[in-house]
Parts: C-alpha cells; structure tokens; sequence
C-alpha cells in the first residue's frame, strides 16, 4: 500500500470574487520530492500557504501525516519545515545567533551538526548581512531543518545562485531526500524541477492541468522529439529526410538530425531503411521535449482552451 504523508481533497481558496484555487485533488508519497510548477496567477503560491497552514482554505481538506493541517496546528508545526525565498532575519544577527534562536523556539539543543553538514562553521560570526546569497540559503534551510521535519517546503531555494553554489545545494537537498525527508519544491526553473522531481504538478487557473514524472510529462503531447542517426557509410542521410512523419531534417557532424512528433513510427521507419540499404546503426539517440518545453505547450493550450489571453 503506498504510504501517502500528503492529501489534499477538493482544495479551494478565493479572495473576494476571484477563485485562486479551484477544487483541487492530489497525494504526495513520502519520501518523494514534487515541484509545484505554474505561471504567475495559477494558484501554486496560494496552494502552498494552504499546504503551509499560512492560510485557511475556503473549501476541501489537506491532511499531513494522517491529521487535519488546520486542527492541529501544534502537529503541523512538529511535522513541517519552510524555507522561503527571501529570509526575515535581522540583518545583525550572526550565522550562531540564528541558530541559537531558532534552536531556542523548538526547545531543543543548538545543532551544530548542521551548521557543520553545511559549511558554515568558519561563519559562526558572520553576521547575515555579512553572507553570501549562497550561504544566506544554505543557513534557512539548516535553520527549517533543525527539528528533523518530515515535509520541507523549498520556494525558488537556488535563486539567483551561481552554478557551484546550486550544485551544493542540489547535493544538500538530495541528501535530505535519501534520508526520507518528503520535500515539496516551488521553483520557476525547470531543469532544476526535471532533475531533482520524483513527481511534477502544473497549476493554471487554479487547476491541475498536468500531473506525473518528468518522463512522464515530457513524453506525452504533441511536442517534436529530436531523433540523431549515425550509420557506418552515412549513404542514406538524404533518404531519412524523406521518411514519414519527418518534421524538419539537417546534418550535423556525423549525424543525421530527424524532427518528429511520433517517435515510434520514425525510429521503426529509420531502422528499416538503415537495414534495407545494407547499412550498420552505430548510434541512435532520441531527446524528447524538455519539461519547459512542455511546460509551455500546455499553459498555452490550456489558455486557447478557456479562453484566457
């Protein structure tokens, strides 16, 4: 039986008029990492703060861990974790004076140990000012993780981070993740969303319009896939052009570069023709769609569908 920390039943939230969320339905596994993705307006900040118990739903019910998350507010506090984008910490405060504080709040020993896992011990006086974008996140995500929570909310955590520093916090957040933390991402970047997610949903207008793996996601719609041939003598390049279901066609090194839309029927036409010509394969690399790519195709086509511009 699949063990669900996650549920959330007919979720709805308006403000005024307006319906920020529209009666959604969905479960997160635990120990899996899902991104909740969508363009401005869709709903996804408002999900979350519902999810967060930041604000009360209109309608529906989100159950963590087996336990309403706004009847029990003492639960939802032990069993969660936050990190939010733009940090409230004083700018005075220094990296141990945070972690004193918080440590403080949960009523339990100063971790150290973490302060150490994430390079900060050599910043122990550091004010926060004082930091740099990539140890200021580093330190908010010690600081949500201090009481071992069993979900952790991460809101765009690699923001404005040059490459090594996301990289570290990549490894930071898969670690968490191998240890059974159950992580829910909001991010706007979707290369990050197609490598760290075991599970991705796209929100538009208060929808779910979209739901599933990466792969998943990435290999339904009416996307063009990039299909690479390279054969032993190359003789049938200009006739792989000519195949059926062939959207566009180049040459590039020693490779022929098809564009299709149905993987399936091109692949078995390209393997014919190779084997009917007395050719050799010797390679064959296929690149569905990306994520942001998909993303894009279903925004849009779900706005031509309801109308909105």
């Amino acid at each position: 039986m699949t063990d669900h920390i996650i549920r959330v039943n007919g979720l709805k939230k308006n403000y005024g008029s307006t319906i920020a969320v529209d009666g959604i339905d969905f479960d997160i596994e635990r120990g899996k990492l899902v991104s909740i993705l969508g363009p401005n307006g869709a709903g996804k900040t408002t999900s979350l703060e519902c999810l967060e118990g930041l604000l009360k739903p209109d309608g529906g019910r989100i159950e963590i861990d087996g336990k309403s998350n706004t009847t029990d507010k003492k639960h939802l506090s032990n069993q969660i974790g936050i990190q939010l984008q733009s940090s409230a910490l004083p700018e005075n405060l220094t990296v141990l004076e945070a972690m004193r504080l918080f440590c403080s709040y949960r009523r339990i020993p100063v971790r150290s140990d973490l302060l150490s896992r994430f390079g900060l011990n050599g910043k122990l006086n550091t004010r926060f000012s004082n930091l740099s974008t990539g140890q200021k996140r580093r330190l908010s995500l010690a600081l949500a993780i201090i009481h071992n929570p069993q979900v952790l909310f991460l809101d765009e955590p690699t923001a404005g981070l040059d490459v090594q520093s996301r990289i570290e916090l990549h490894g930071i957040i898969g670690e968490l993740k191998q240890g059974g933390t159950t992580i829910i991402l909001a991010t706007h970047d979707m290369a990050e969303a197609e490598s760290l997610s075991d599970k991705i949903i796209i929100l538009l207008n208060g929808k779910i319009v979209a739901e599933g793996s990466p792969a998943e996601i990435t290999a339904t719609g009416d996307s063009v896939s990039r299909i690479s041939v390279r054969t032993e003598n190359r003789d049938i390049s200009e006739t792989l052009k000519l195949l059926p279901g062939i959207e566009s066609f180049h040459l590039t090194d020693d490779f022929s570069v098809l564009f299709s839309r149905n993987i399936e029927e091109t692949v078995s036409s390209v393997l014919e023709l190779i084997k009917s010509s007395g050719d050799t394969l010797v390679d064959l690399r296929i690149e569905r769609p990306t994520l942001e790519e998909r993303f894009v195709e279903i925004t849009d086509l779900n706005k031509q569908t309801t109308g909105v511009l």
